[in-house]
């Protein structure tokens, strides 16, 4: 049983990226290759994982177990390239740390890891760089949206119904005592989140129990697994789904607004006429997704946050 004990100001601090974690789902979906288990669903996904990855990525399984892996792998970064920095500039003792968690004994790689040296670095980083094109590259897209929509589920959720109810529904089969939160596990770990509060992330590859990461200076992770438990697709849908929602027009129009646009800026810049960008602002503002306020003369059109949640989910296509 995982019990996480909230006091009071802890449920003003739970906290939902809006967006995945590169470094974190390519871990846990490397560890997913490794595993054996779910055989029938995951594993010709795992034989093509295990098929696209190049030699460079050798080194990394000197790190990862099938349901561990070092903490430092996997920043909790909205942006790769700024992930891989933080990677790389980890203490030798933070290294040290985390490989004596590990079931082995450090190769003579991690061993260079540890004393910090540059070549060995120099390998890791390529390693990630790797395989992060190789198996996060095709199923980005998937992860993506994904992520979107398990973002708005909790977001939405917790507006209606509360944090605590939207922290029940993640999981259907946990229960709050008092103050309390267990979801059922394997294995016993209290979490005292002590007022720091809870940062939430959903994972799409790993299916198994959920994943703690806990910090003395910072709130606990909790990695949950979300979706189908399914492989993420790693083709691309063809055109643009926000538009074949709301049409080409009132998707241009909803992405435009990510600033403040008079009807005239948004007419010439969506490259419409007055009066049909004037209907089509009216329909995204009853839908909840835009709003109007009157500045002087003018009036200003800008996106909710309903809005920019939509139209940003749909960016994973379009761009």
């Amino acid at each position: 049983m995982l019990s996480f004990h909230f006091e009071t100001g802890d449920f003003a601090r739970v906290r939902f990226p809006a967006k995945p974690a590169p470094l974190v789902e390519l871990k846990l979906s490397l560890m997913m290759t490794r595993r054996s288990d779910s055989a029938v669903v995951f594993g010709r996904w795992r034989r093509d994982v295990n098929h696209r990855l190049p030699p460079t990525t050798r080194p990394l399984w000197d790190l990862l177990e099938s349901h561990r892996g070092p903490a430092f792998l996997d920043p909790l970064t909205s942006d790769l390239e700024e992930g891989l920095e933080v990677v790389r500039s980890t203490p030798g003792a933070v290294v040290r740390s985390d490989v004596a968690g590990l079931r082995r004994l450090p190769s003579p790689w991690v061993k260079a890891l540890m004393a910090r040296d540059t070549q060995a670095w120099e390998i890791l980083d390529r390693g990630l760089r790797d395989a992060y094109r190789s198996v996060m590259g095709p199923a980005w897209t998937g992860v993506r949206e994904r992520h979107s929509a398990e973002f708005a589920r909790f977001a939405l959720g917790s507006a209606e119904h509360g944090v605590a109810a939207a922290l029940s529904a993640l999981y259907p089969t946990s229960t709050w005592q008092a103050s309390t939160w267990h979801i059922p596990a394997f294995h016993t770990r209290e979490v005292h989140l002590a007022g720091r509060g809870l940062t939430l992330l959903p994972t799409f590859h790993w299916t198994y129990e959920p994943l703690i990461g806990a910090w003395p200076d910072r709130p606990p992770l909790l990695v949950y697994p979300a979706g189908p438990g399914l492989p993420v697709p790693t083709t691309q849908p063809e055109g643009d789904p926000l538009a074949d929602v709301l049409g080409s027009s009132r998707a241009r129009i909803l992405r435009l607004l990510a600033r403040p646009h008079t009807t005239t800026e948004l007419a010439t810049d969506a490259g419409l006429s007055l009066g049909t960008t004037s209907s089509h602002s009216s329909a995204l503002r009853r839908a909840g997704l835009i709003t109007t306020r009157r500045e002087g003369r003018s009036v200003q059109h800008l996106r909710t946050e309903l809005g920019r949640m939509l139209a940003e989910a749909g960016l994973s296509f379009h761009d």
